[in-house]
């Protein structure tokens, strides 16, 4: 329903167009809905203040790098083993043109994160530790002790959601301390599209909202005392001189952003802490489910919706056998790190609520067969 929903608002005139307005005050209803669609950004991550929306997850993620080091002055920073690789390599690829020193390495294949080692990390040359939560392996951890640890040093802690659902059952980012919180909001309102487009989350704490990237907006009232919307921050290089802008972040992304509102808005807290506790309640089953089938062991501690699974063998080969079967049986961990054959015999599965327990029972059975 909220799909059929948001296909057909997104579609209307007053949305579907090509650009974003060059006189965006006469577009009062863009400006509200920009405007509603940060404040549910900022709740949903627990922050003081969101932007109006980057392209997508992993291009918000280097926005947030390059704001720490203004904001701190430093270059370095560290990123956990957790984070999706690629978002590590978007981060590589521009941190060739600023001078960024990023300190990264792959995860090992154990239940917990490396945010202690983080935290034991972190001195003063570090503009930032970089998080993903849930992380690649779909381990959850209290980032609270890491955030004492960096405000300690002068750094910044920047937290990566890849599944905003998570957060309607989970505590948020900001709540445990990030300064920065960005990430992807695909799964709420926008569909695949074969790969795109996406909509970038980006929030911080209220002290750093002029160092943020992208554009704000706000309200006011006019003349005449009347509630209205206005550009309020929009630091790029088209406004101001090109050596003072925050970011390249020309537009944003504005029919994106408006599916993503929709959703939200129809869903409502009480109906995304529903969403949230389906998925989790399918994974669980799941988890279950699959740890029974001969030789399949289940690496997380705790997870939200995605779990990784430990297998027998190479886990690529199984992943098409099973697809051979009309299974999507998850993603490899030897697809997203070819080059480390240490995660080769992870797997990496989610659940959500399009997921039923046939689903579950068919993919458990033809795991099953294929180890065999």
């Amino acid at each position: 329903m909220c799909r059929t929903s948001v296909d057909h608002l997104i579609q209307r005139g007053e949305f579907l167009t090509a650009y974003t307005p060059y006189q965006p005050e006469i577009a009062q209803g863009t400006l509200q809905m920009l405007f509603e669609f940060q404040t549910q950004v900022a709740r949903l991550l627990g922050t003081d203040v969101a932007n109006a929306s980057m392209y997508d997850g992993s291009t918000a993620c280097w926005e947030a790098v390059v704001m720490a080091r203004r904001i701190t002055r430093r270059a370095k920073a560290l990123f956990s083993t957790g984070v999706h690789p690629h978002y590590r390599s978007v981060a590589r690829t521009m941190a060739k043109y600023t001078g960024d020193v990023l300190v990264e390495a792959d995860p090992g294949l154990v239940p917990g994160t490396d945010w202690a080692d983080l935290a034991a990390a972190v001195d003063k040359e570090t503009s930032c530790v970089v998080v993903q939560y849930p992380d690649i392996l779909g381990r959850i951890d209290d980032m609270s002790a890491l955030a004492v640890a960096c405000q300690a040093a002068g750094a910044l802690l920047i937290a990566v959601v890849t599944e905003p659902v998570a957060l309607g059952l989970i505590k948020s980012p900001g709540e445990m301390g990030a300064d920065i919180v960005v990430g992807e909001g695909q799964s709420i309102g926008v569909g695949l599209q074969f790969g795109g487009p996406y909509v970038g989350l980006f929030a911080c704490k209220a002290k750093y909202v002029r160092q943020m990237p992208g554009r704000l907006c706000g309200e006011t009232v006019d003349a005449n005392g009347k509630r209205g919307f206005v550009l309020t921050l929009s630091t790029r290089e088209q406004h101001i001189r090109r050596e003072k802008a925050t970011s390249n972040i020309c537009t944003n992304s504005g029919l994106c952003a408006l599916a993503f509102s929709i959703h939200m808005t129809l869903l409502g807290e009480a109906g995304l802490r529903r969403l949230a506790s389906t998925n989790h309640a399918g994974a669980h089953v799941a988890a279950s489910r699959l740890a029974d089938v001969p030789g399949v062991s289940v690496l997380n501690q705790s997870y939200f919706n995605e779990f990784t699974l430990l297998l027998p063998r190479e886990a690529r080969p199984v992943v098409h056998q099973l697809a051979e079967r009309d299974i999507l049986g998850g993603v490899s961990l030897g697809r997203l790190y070819p080059d480390n054959p240490a995660l080769a015999n992870g797997l990496v599965v989610a659940v959500t609520e399009t997921t039923t327990e046939a689903d579950v029972a068919a993919f458990a059975a033809a795991l099953k067969e294929v180890l065999a």
